[in-house]
């Protein structure tokens, strides 16, 4: 296997935690003080991003489950509950899937999509790379020290960028910066690539941030032939990367979604538009 880099802690059923692309597993550090005294929570680094090396077997979603089935049992768990945000939401849906968790969870998966907004999506991920690489780490680090210089360098990701310290924004951007798969990750979206499930079997959650700016919220009806069965649910206030604009939120959606929920259970909000 891979040789992935990971952090754990808590205890209680495992909640495995995937970022997005560019990212890394601090991301879900805002949320892990609320998690861990109920889940036994395992963040991980994707390989070719943040400390883990690039994979041996390529990128994509396929080596990406091998991968994962490999990680669960070399950690000795057995379908644990999985939590994603945005390529980590693809994946998360992927893995519940192919029937290797117990239950998904989806913060703006990416992959749900129609032609127009992956290429949007992609586009601007990649006009975020570019400034990242470009921009001298000394100018990162002024930028990073005032709520205006935060708000330029992520306020398309995030939803409140005032709430991000001056150390996350700067690591992020050096992680975003010099993440080997980025590219190869973002390629795979070159063709006619779209997730459409569906995801049966698992209880599965996909909740969407309101303020999301890099992924169109799929209707209701497109996201129910995604999980026939699952809880659709709107973060208010939330960027794509949600974890750091509402800690309590996402760590209550993410318990209440690696619970055993009842299959065929309705969500309360409608976030179709």
């Amino acid at each position: 296997m891979d040789d992935v880099v990971y952090d754990r802690a808590g205890a209680g059923e495992p909640l495995v935690l995937i970022h997005g692309i560019g990212h890394r597993r601090q991301a879900w550090a805002p949320v892990l003080p609320l998690l861990t005294p109920h889940r036994d929570v395992i963040a991980v680094d994707l390989p070719g991003f943040g400390e883990s090396p690039e994979p041996s077997g390529g990128y994509g979603i396929e080596p990406a489950l091998v991968m994962f089935k490999d990680f669960f049992t070399d950690l000795g768990i057995d379908r644990p509950h999985v939590a994603g945000n945005s390529l980590g939401g693809l994946l998360a849906l992927a893995l519940g899937q192919a029937g290797l968790v117990r239950s998904v969870t989806a913060l703006s998966p990416a992959g749900l999509w129609n032609r127009s907004q992956k290429l949007y999506a992609i586009a601007t991920l990649k006009a975020h790379r570019a400034l990242a690489q470009r921009t001298p780490p000394h100018v990162v680090r002024r930028l990073a020290a005032t709520a205006a210089g935060r708000k330029a360098l992520t306020g398309m990701i995030v939803g409140r960028p005032e709430r991000l310290t001056a150390a996350d924004v700067v690591e992020d951007a050096r992680a975003l910066a010099t993440a080997p798969g980025f590219e190869p990750t973002a390629a795979q979206s070159r063709g006619s690539f779209r997730f459409t499930g569906p995801v049966t079997g698992v209880p599965v959650t996909v909740a969407w941030a309101e303020r999301d700016r890099i992924l169109a919220r799929p209707r209701l009806a497109d996201l129910r032939k995604v999980a026939p069965d699952g809880v659709f649910r709107v973060l208010p206030g939330c960027g794509h990367v949600p974890m750091n604009d509402d800690p309590a939120l996402v760590a209550r959606v993410l318990l209440e979604g690696s619970r055993q929920v009842t299959f065929g259970s309705r969500p309360s909000s409608d976030p179709g538009r």
